[in-house]
């Protein structure tokens, strides 16, 4: 049982692999989050912050790369349903979008807060 188990484990975990490495191959857009939370994991290091301020800041970023994951599953299938265009589709891919800019801001409001308390 406990063989089975850890075979289950190691199967989820290629699997989230595997689909992590599809956003990465196919989508510019998580390279550009990529590149700005290199960037933001830099800054959050640097400033006098708490270390439960930094958290947020590390885990919204991760966030972003879940939501924009999540995104492109929802982009494939849509369009593996059908590419011709519908006014659902582009209702489902445009929400999807949308969940990904929105995490963005509460990251973006995160880092305001912080900051503004920094200059406090």
């Amino acid at each position: 049982m406990l063989k089975q188990q850890i075979r289950r484990i190691w199967l989820r975990t290629r699997w989230s692999w595997e689909g992590l490495a599809h956003v990465w191959h196919t989508e510019h857009s998580l390279k550009q989050w990529i590149i700005a939370y290199a960037i933001s994991v830099l800054v959050a290091l640097l400033l006098p912050i708490t270390a439960g301020e930094t958290a947020l800041l590390l885990m919204g970023g991760v966030l972003v790369f879940a939501f924009e994951c999540l995104n492109t599953a929802i982009e494939r299938t849509v369009d593996h349903i059908s590419m011709e265009r519908h006014p659902l589709a582009k209702q489902a891919k445009d929400t999807a979008s949308a969940a990904v800019a929105l995490s963005a801001v509460a990251l973006a409001l995160a880092w305001v807060v912080i900051l503004v308390g920094l200059a406090l």
